[in-house]
């Protein structure tokens, strides 16, 4: 009797492994979907497009998340439209969600708006994951501001898992920032509008929303992608990060475009960039 238990203990035990296995597998019954102006919170801003690969699995489907710009108060999830189509061509395992977030203005949605919306998106995104058929393993890809969501969101919260980073002439350091604009300009009188003073009178705001300060040996793989002639946001604000991240052995790749400003690339230089980005992301998530 004690023999016959311990059997059917064994083909439960095995039942069970090979069922965990089986539905970790990439199921082929599962069509690709899209979910359009999806809602992850209350306000008519927090939205996003979400894209689903057929054949998905829990196990092995990452989700891009992608985070556009617009110095914070300007942009829309629609200006990343064809870099969605890319992304589904050149990767076409991965899901991909494309997020709207609250805009600040001179009397509302000042930081850390933004950092609350990144972490509101990256929150439903694994409670939703075993629904849609993905991992909770995420990589995140920004431009400008967008960009600096998606590294501070990387390197500043340990969950979920962020697998890399794509940086597209993103803020790194938010003091240094200010503090190499011209004195009294538009765009220092734009950082104290969202940060709620200067480095000098709210040192704190600056301090907790520079993600630079907070890379450690954890953070993820990061490949930058700078233009050497960028005068929004300076090429120096990629060096530093790049620097920072080898300095504590963070798998980093750094490209610079010679020429190129802060504006939407032309063709050549952004499949360029779209090439090297694949390549990292095929070398370094998996």
């Amino acid at each position: 009797m004690k023999n016959t238990l311990h059997l059917v203990w064994i083909l439960l035990l095995l039942v069970a492994c090979s069922k965990n296995q089986t539905d970790q597998l990439p199921d082929a019954n599962l069509t690709a979907q899209q979910y359009n102006d999806l809602s992850y919170g209350s306000d008519p801003s927090q939205k996003m497009d979400v894209y689903l690969p057929a054949g998905r699995s829990t196990d092995s489907t990452r989700m891009i998340v992608m985070v556009h710009g617009g110095a914070w108060t300007l942009g829309d999830k629609a200006d990343f439209n064809a870099y969605v189509a890319i992304l589904k061509q050149r990767l076409p395992k991965y899901a991909i969600a494309n997020i709207n977030y609250r805009l600040a203005s001179t009397t509302s949605n000042h930081f850390p708006s933004q950092e609350e919306d990144m972490k509101a998106v990256m929150q439903f995104l694994q409670q939703h994951a075993d629904a849609y058929h993905i991992s909770k393993k995420f990589v995140l890809l920004g431009a400008s501001a967008g960009a600096h969501m998606a590294l501070l969101q990387a390197y500043k919260y340990p969950t979920p898992v962020v697998l890399a980073v794509v940086d597209f002439f993103g803020p790194s350091d938010l003091v240094d920032m200010y503090n190499s604009m011209a004195p009294g300009s538009m765009n220092q009188f734009a950082m104290q509008l969202l940060l709620n003073g200067t480095p000098a009178t709210n040192a704190a705001a600056y301090a907790q929303s520079s993600p630079i300060n907070f890379i450690t040996t954890q953070s993820p793989p990061t490949i930058i992608l700078h233009g050497e002639a960028d005068s929004l946001v300076n090429i120096s604000q990629s060096v530093s990060l790049k620097n920072k991240l080898l300095t504590f052995g963070v798998i980093t790749q750094m490209v610079s475009y010679p020429g190129v400003g802060h504006e939407i690339w032309p063709d050549p230089i952004m499949h360029d960039a779209f090439d090297k980005v694949e390549m990292f992301i095929r070398q370094n998530v998996h």
